[in-house]
């Protein structure tokens, strides 16, 4: 069965991917919104390939070509989890439109929640915490890249600021009356 043809047919399950730039708090939010729905968890960045990993690891930012297989492989995860019924919450970054249109395509009825903070907030997250490949380095060029929801996209903008409940209530409220 093609992929087009399983995304007309399975419409039970929901797909909300969690983005923003790096520190913002996608795995923690995405994760923490998975268990409260009970929902599938997908943690993006497991999907890239090992180029794109040790590009990030030497402070190189992607570029399209790098981040295009790695967004159908994140469509692909989705499909997995409606091939199953089940909903599922994608921790990834998918910073621009065209990024965002990748992920619809195979589910049109993704919900984005943009997780948005200062510059300076998202640094000093980022100061204090290890990741495996993801340089500091990159925050601007991600800064760069982010391009705010529009009007058409499903979703909205929480502030990183507040804590990891209210964020995730928040969320869970918006999907539940159909935001």
């Amino acid at each position: 069965m093609d992929e087009n043809r399983l995304m007309e047919d399975v419409t039970s399950a929901r797909t909300i991917a969690v983005i923003g730039v790096s520190g913002s708090g996608k795995s923690t939010i995405a994760c923490s919104l998975a268990q409260r729905l009970d929902f599938d968890f997908c943690e993006a960045d497991d999907l890239h390939s090992p180029g794109n990993i040790d590009k990030m690891r030497r402070g190189q930012p992607l570029s399209d070509v790098d981040r295009i297989p790695w967004l159908r492989a994140v469509g692909r995860a989705i499909l997995d989890a409606r091939r199953n019924r089940h909903g599922i919450v994608v921790a990834c970054s998918a910073l621009r439109r065209d990024y965002r249109d990748i992920i619809r395509e195979y589910d049109s009825s993704t919900y984005f929640v943009l997780l948005e903070g200062t510059q300076d907030l998202i640094s000093s997250r980022i100061a204090s915490r290890s990741h495996d490949f993801m340089s500091p380095s990159l925050l601007p060029s991600q800064f760069a890249l982010l391009e705010e929801l529009e009007e058409d996209e499903r979703g909205q903008v929480s502030d990183v600021s507040r804590s990891v409940e209210t964020i995730v209530d928040s969320i869970v409220h918006a999907v539940r009356r159909g935001d």
